[in-house]
């Protein structure tokens, strides 16, 4: 009897349980931004010592060498973010800076009990980008800007191609 009665506790006990909540990866993407070649656009191209900065911002967001794909966050409290390029900022002389400006559209989304809601964003069609020069007659070092996808709701994909 004893044995008939912990079974009854113990099957209980198992199908009282519930999954746990667990969240994977289900957070607000960033912006995929790769950078390629001008001469040969099939191909990637490493930015060199590539210092990303908010406009506004007094620290960069950070600094990339030798990588063709940078991964960028999009302000949730607003439709657009500004970003400050400097190319070879390591060098004085050979320095050149670009701003980008990206228009969206911000969307929050359920996901689940454990995540909670995220952020998805649409950029804007046909402005979701636009570039400008520094105030210094360096020139645009951004030659081309291509919006690959106008949905940003994951990070694994490319949504804008830069060449130069």
């Amino acid at each position: 009897m004893k044995k008939i009665i912990f079974l009854l506790a113990l099957t209980f006990f198992i199908n009282s349980c519930e999954k746990d909540d667990i969240c994977t990866d289900e957070t607000t993407p960033r912006l995929i931004i790769e950078f390629y070649d001008i001469t040969n656009p099939s191909v990637l191209k490493n930015v060199t010592s590539l210092k990303v900065t908010g406009v506004g911002q007094t620290d960069a967001l950070d600094t990339f060498s030798g990588v063709s794909k940078i991964e960028l966050p999009l302000k949730l409290d607003s439709d657009t973010t500004q970003y400050s390029f400097v190319l070879n900022s390591s060098s004085s002389s050979l320095l050149n800076e670009d701003f980008l400006e990206f228009n969206y559209i911000r969307n929050t989304v359920y996901v689940s009990r454990a995540c909670g809601y995220k952020s998805v964003f649409e950029l804007d069609n046909p402005n979701g980008i636009s570039l400008t020069d520094a105030t210094t007659p360096d020139g645009l070092w951004m030659q081309n800007i291509v919006i690959n996808t106008h949905s940003i709701t994951t990070e694994n994909e490319t949504h804008v191609k830069v060449f130069f």
